[in-house]
């Protein structure tokens, strides 16, 4: 697996490319925004331990950037911060980090925080399903982990989808009708591997509404309960 670390620090840096390469991972580093990007289109990392602050284009503006890539991999990105701030957490996830860990932190906690984030592509990609989900607007195809949306009578497309995305479309389709909340889609994508605030669920919708929603301020097929969660509809 390649972490790609973007730290200004270089103590800090090198003490989590240390402890990572002790858990044999591959690691690289970059100093500041303008270096990460350059390293993500050239490694193209499974993981991106990502400091919030730093020179030039902060981790915020790095995050933004690395999710708008197109046809490169979409990694897990771990965001670092030395502020605990609730305000941080909902930027820093609302820009599509999938997890949050503030400094200082223990080494022990990094790597089970990497390792989640990590094992979350791994079970979902050696899961074995033959099963094939149709509504009038979408195929889910477990088995060849593919997804199409139906464009009209004779024309579809293949949506381009990550792992968690792809999961979490599938969910909602082979449970038509089922409202969801936050922490019942936790449970169903992550398991015990979950770290973090439960809000990063609405990162993840949102990325997948941006996918296969017509318009995504007035939502067709995955549609909000107020105060409870998420639903998805459409005709079988």
């Amino acid at each position: 697996m390649e972490i790609l670390i973007v730290e200004d620090e270089s103590e800090i840096a090198q003490l989590i490319k240390q402890t990572l390469e002790r858990e044999n991972f591959s690691c690289a580093v970059a100093s500041n925004g303008l270096l990460a990007l350059e390293s993500f289109k050239q490694q193209e990392p499974d993981l991106v331990i990502l400091d919030l602050m730093l020179p030039g284009l902060d981790g915020l503006e790095v995050c933004t950037r690395i999710r708008q890539q197109p046809n490169v991999k979409d990694p897990y990105i771990l965001m670092l911060t030395a502020r605990g701030e609730e305000i941080d957490r909902v930027i820093g996830l609302s820009t599509g980090a999938d997890d949050y860990l503030v400094k200082p932190f223990s080494p022990r906690e990094l790597v089970a925080r990497v390792r989640a984030l990590l094992r979350r592509s791994l079970r979902h990609s050696t899961q074995e399903s033959s099963q094939i989900y149709r509504t009038k607007h979408f195929t889910v195809d477990l088995d060849q982990r593919i997804a199409t949306r139906q464009l009209n009578s004779q024309a579809a497309e293949n949506l381009d989808l990550t792992t968690l995305e792809f999961n979490l479309l599938a969910t909602f389709i082979s449970y038509p009708g089922r409202v969801w909340s936050r922490t019942q889609l936790i449970d169903k994508l992550w398991g015990n591997d979950f770290f973090g605030d439960e809000r990063v669920v609405d990162t993840h919708i949102r990325r997948l509404r941006k996918k296969i929603e017509p318009d995504t301020a007035n939502p067709t097929f995955v549609k909000t309960v107020v105060g409870v969660g998420y639903k998805f509809e459409d005709e079988a």
